[in-house]
């Protein structure tokens, strides 16, 4: 495999059997891809490429393609970047630039002038498959001792195919023979298969033939494909130790041999120990000529020397056969037979009972008979075609038994036969050998017997289109198995209902789209060719031994069994969801109980049509139409007199007319083309006034007759007199109901209103206008009262409850302000806070904080980070945390958050997060607290998360430990100084920059020096969570309740 990879290789790009993603530009070992490494070949790669033989540049470990290859997007048919851009069309494989065909690892055709092309440009030839060429080029390209390659076809080609020979004049041309086109060849020893492959399509043999074929399995096939073109040999034919050769047929024909050269200068045909060798040619069918020489055979024990003597006689040759020229041959063989007579034979469809002559050896003991049979549709065969030295059959055997009853013939039933099929069979005795005695035998002659019809396998490939709406033209292919003479076709259609879902849905809803009318087709969903996804050897047994090639006839047998399958999907797909009443006769998939018909009384059924069925619901009860049918004599048919725009299951059986019955059915669906009036309304629209309610008209229409398919709802549109007109839908189900549809709410007036029908294949034609009149409402004194008297009380009552509801809820929300029911005089009750709150020495001048961000939302108000001057000393600034309280907070929150610093004052300790100041002059009030720059304690450890952090990773078990201990000092700080803290949890933890953990947020802690223990009343908020199950009883809040 000549490739490229995107590098300066000017002509290495070939791809054979299969997809590559990054192609090699140079190999250094040719020979692990099959490429000859002889000097010939490789003259041929230097003329060809030459840089394909020149070392690879070193290339760096990370510059090389991935092993495997990222999946294309869909919309690359064939290959893309490794960038995921699509290549050119004409690329295989990969590409590095996208859209360029320059720049293809590999072509999906051919390759000339650095580009990837469809086909080769005008004066340029193909060459090995892949690649344009001029004819300059051409006339260089040779093998060592062979002639120039030659132009036929537009291809650049080693030699002229079959039929052509060299123009005298001018090499590189072929002229067409006149007649047999005579190939002479050289040949070269046979000792193998390979070595066959070289006399493909040759007929003249200049020199000898020598066949020395030692081992090989069912090889006779495969040498005819090669050698039986052969016609002349004009030296001798010499066959040697060729074990596997059971026969010589594969010289099929094989006419002369001139001898012009001869072995020992006598003979001009050998075969010398071939122990297998037992039949030479058919001499009824088959004529040789030997013009000089003679024959010898020597040591071959199973060919008889009837075989060597009448070959003498039908090759011409004079000189008779001395005494040594035919010795030691035929002496495992049973050349002295006698013949065998059948005396009967019973013949069925699927099998085969024969009777033969009772035979008894008069001085050899009987072992049994061996029956020989095999399918042959001519009458040619021989007893020793498709056998070969290595005990390999094309014949199936049968072994029988003598009859012990003396008046019984032999008998043998072979079973498991095809229908209508023709095989050849012959009987042989077999024998036990005696001492010093050829052995002798008894064999029958072939006899050629056919089995009787059967049913046909189902047609093929069926198929349904649509001529008209009332036409539907079918056809199909014979049957892979016809098992007799096919007399004539069984088409049958039934009209199929449809999906009952269609009547449940409201196409009025704007959800649901109408169709658009658009013709039907009818083709079947059908693929040309059904193949696998992936590679039937793909990942087999590892070992020698290779999965047996599958004969022509079970490749077809196994793409019918596809279509087949894929004909019941479809078949699923249409019928399986169709609720069927349980009553129902069963059926099977193709219509009949036993799968089978009856071809006599055969005739065309009518099918009735008439409107859709009624129900109150919409919905049609489930209803089976009948089949119709019709005889065809050619594979096709027009179907004719078909509802417009309906589905019809047609089923297609073949007939055998001896056999009296028909195969299974192939079927499709189909539908009809829609009509153009079949959705048209039938007469006129006519309306009726409704007594009872006023501005009210019901409108009233008959169905259309026929129409395409199913009516999925009416579309109305009217108009008020000279205003623009409105439209209004009516599903199936209204008008079902209304047998019509009803206007309500109408104006009074002249109106002018159509109807059309939507159906499945999309909108009819509107209906003549109808005209009619809505009358003015009649007017009631009780209403006027009602509308006087009565709406303005019940306006009034209601404004009434609104201001009354509304002033409670002012006074309640006004009332919450100040907690508990305590009020707490201040002149200027914005100000409460520095009212209350005495200045001392932890006072610090507003201008001495600066904020400069947000830190997140506290229990009080927002907490920012920022700047204090002079707050720690012998330090001028200090990165704090500055919290504030919300300027709607309400009297009782801005008492707690002023509780809270006062409470910090008395705090000393490293575990427990420092007060550094407060500004209570002005507003807002602000506290300076320790800048804890790593957050919360909670937050911190959900940031540690594997979905919330890529780089840091959990603490180690030392690091938790010590962070539960920094809060167990903490506690047992605020403990000694007698304060609780009543929520302590993860939240109110703080972690420093230096992962130290800290005790805040003190708006709960109480100081209980004087009373041990600390009694909760009134109404406030308390952490339930982390509360002590003594605190949440009784109120009761101590410092053992804090852990």
């Amino acid at each position: 495999m000549l490739s490229h990879s995107g590098d300066d290789s000017p002509s290495n790009r070939q791809l054979k059997r299969g997809l590559v993603y990054h192609l090699c530009s140079r190999l250094n070992n040719m020979s692990i891809i099959g490429i000859s490494t002889s000097p010939s070949y490789l003259l041929l790669v230097q003329q060809i490429a030459p840089s394909l033989i020149r070392p690879p540049p070193p290339r760096h470990p990370s510059s090389l393609p991935p092993l495997l290859p990222n999946l294309c997007p869909e919309n690359c048919k064939l290959s893309c970047t490794d960038r995921q851009e699509c290549c050119h069309s004409q690329c295989l494989g990969s590409c590095t630039e996208p859209n360029n065909d320059t720049a293809c690892s590999g072509c999906l055709h051919y390759f000339h002038e650095d580009h990837c092309v469809p086909d080769c440009p005008p004066d340029t030839y193909k060459f090995e498959g892949w690649r344009c060429i001029s004819m300059d080029f051409c006339s260089g390209v040779h093998l060592t001792g062979d002639p120039h390659f030659v132009i036929h076809g537009g291809e650049c080609t080693p030699d002229c195919p079959s039929g052509f020979t060299r123009n005298e004049t001018n090499r590189m041309l072929c002229n067409a023979c006149n007649g047999p086109c005579d190939k002479p060849c050289t040949s070269p020893v046979i000792d193998s298969v390979d070595a066959a492959q070289s006399l493909k399509d040759c007929t003249v043999i200049e020199g000898n033939l020598d066949i020395n074929i030692r081992r090989g399995n069912n090889i006779a096939s495969e040498l005819e494909s090669f050698m039986g073109l052969i016609q002349t040999v004009t030296g001798y034919v010499k066959i040697r130790h060729s074990h596997a050769l059971g026969s010589l047929s594969f010289l099929k024909s094989l006419r002369l041999i001139n001898g012009q050269e001869l072995i020992d200068n006598m003979y001009a045909f050998s075969a010398i120990n071939n122990q297998h060798l037992q039949y030479l040619w058919d001499w009824n069918q088959h004529n040789l000529t030997i013009e000089n020489g003679r024959l010898f055979f020597r040591r071959n024990p199973k060919l008889c020397m009837s075989e060597i003597h009448k070959m003498w006689e039908k090759t011409g040759i004079a000189v008779k056969p001395e005494e040594g020229d035919f010795r030691n041959n035929g002496e495992r063989a049973s050349c002295e037979s006698y013949i065998l007579k059948f005396k009967s034979n019973i013949t069925a469809s699927h099998n085969i009972t024969l009777t033969w002559e009772r035979y008894r050896p008069p001085e050899y003991d009987l072992i049994s008979f061996i029956v020989y049979y095999k399918e042959s549709p001519f009458q040619n065969i021989t007893e020793f075609d498709g056998q070969d030295g290595c005990g390999l059959n094309s014949w199936h055997m049968v072994d029988v038994d003598f009859p012990q009853e003396s008046d019984v013939y032999p008998e043998v039933s072979l079973p498991n036969l095809k229908p209508w099929t023709q095989y050849a069979i012959f009987v042989k005795a077999i024998t036990l050998q005696v001492e010093d005695k050829h052995v002798t035998g008894a064999k029958s002659d072939i006899i050629y017997i056919r089995t009787r019809p059967s049913l046909p396998s189902m047609p093929k490939e069926p198929r349904a289109f649509a001529n008209s709406s009332t036409r539907l033209m079918v056809k199909w292919s014979p049957p892979a198995f016809p098992n007799g003479n096919l007399t004539f076709y069984l088409v049958r259609w039934q009209q199929q209902p449809e999906d009952r879902e269609l009547y449940q849905h409201n196409y009025c809803s704007k959800e649901l789209k109408v169709p658009i009318r658009i013709p039907a087709t009818g083709n079947i969903d059908m693929d040309d060719s059904t193949k696998p996804t992936k590679s039937d050897l793909a990942g087999g047994e590892k070992g020698p031994c290779c999965a047996c090639q599958k004969t022509p006839e079970e490749k077809d047998r196994e793409k019918d069994d596809r279509v087949f399958f894929k004909i019941f999907e479809n078949f699923l797909h249409n019928a399986i969801f169709l609720p069927r009443p349980p009553d129902r006769r069963r059926r099977d998939i193709f219509g009949f109980a036993n799968n089978t018909l009856m071809a006599d009384g055969y005739g065309r059924g009518n099918t009735t049509f008439g409107p859709g069925d009624n129900s109150t619901d919409g919905i049609p009860p489930i209803r089976e139409y009948p089949f119709s049918e019709e005889k065809s004599a050619a594979e096709s048919l027009d179907i004719s007199t078909l509802r417009p725009f309906t589905v019809y299951r047609i089923d297609i059986h073949a007939c055998n007319e001896e056999v009296g019955r028909c195969s299974a059915g192939a079927f499709v669906f189909a539908r009809t083309k829609p009509a153009d009036k079949a959705d048209d309304i039938p007469g006129k629209v006519i309306y009726e006034r409704s007594d009872k309610i006023e501005g009210c008209v019901v409108l009233r229409w008959p169905e259309p007759l026929m129409p395409n398919g199913l009516i999925l709802m009416y579309e109305i549109k009217f108009r008020p007199g000279t205003e623009p007109e409105k439209h209004e839908c009516v599903s199936r189900q209204q008008y079902r109901e209304n047998r019509g549809a009803r206007l309500t709410n109408l104006g009074s007036g002249n109106y002018s209103a159509q109807v059309r029908a939507t159906s499945l294949a999309g909108n009819g034609s509107w209906t003549e206008s109808v005209f009619f009149y809505v009358p003015p409402p009649k007017r009631d004194d009780g209403v006027t009262f009602y509308l006087v008297i009565i709406i303005p009380i019940i306006v009034t009552l209601f404004i009434a409850c609104l201001t009354t509801i509304l002033f409670f809820v002012n006074k309640k929300r006004n009332s919450d302000r100040l907690g508990n029911g305590v009020l707490y005089a201040s002149v200027n009750p914005e100000y409460f806070s520095a009212e209350m709150y005495v200045p001392d020495e932890w006072e610090v001048a507003r201008e001495k904080i600066t904020m400069h961000k947000e830190l997140g939302q506290g229990s009080f108000g927002m907490v920012y980070e920022g700047l204090a001057k002079g707050v720690v000393k012998d330090d001028p600034e200090t990165r704090v945390a500055i919290k504030t309280v919300n300027e709607t907070a309400s009297m009782r929150e801005r008492i707690e958050f002023l509780n809270e610093a006062s409470v910090m004052k008395e705090f000393n300790c490293h575990h427990v997060v420092r007060l550094l100041g407060v500004v209570s002059q002005g507003q807002p009030t602000l506290v300076i607290m320790e800048l804890m720059t790593r957050g919360d304690l909670k937050s911190h450890l959900r940031s540690l998360r594997k979905e919330n952090s890529t780089t840091q990773v959990l603490p180690p078990l030392k690091k938790m430990i010590q962070m539960a201990g920094e809060i167990a000092d903490g506690m047992s700080y605020l403990n000694a100084n007698k304060f609780v803290h009543r929520d302590l949890a993860a939240r109110n933890c703080m972690v420093g920059e230096d992962y130290t953990v800290k005790i805040g947020d003190f708006g709960m802690t109480r100081d209980i020096y004087e009373t041990d223990y600390y009694r909760k009343g009134g109404k406030g908020l308390l952490p339930v969570r982390w509360m002590s199950p003594e605190s949440l009883k009784d109120g009761v809040f101590t410092t053992m309740a804090d852990v």
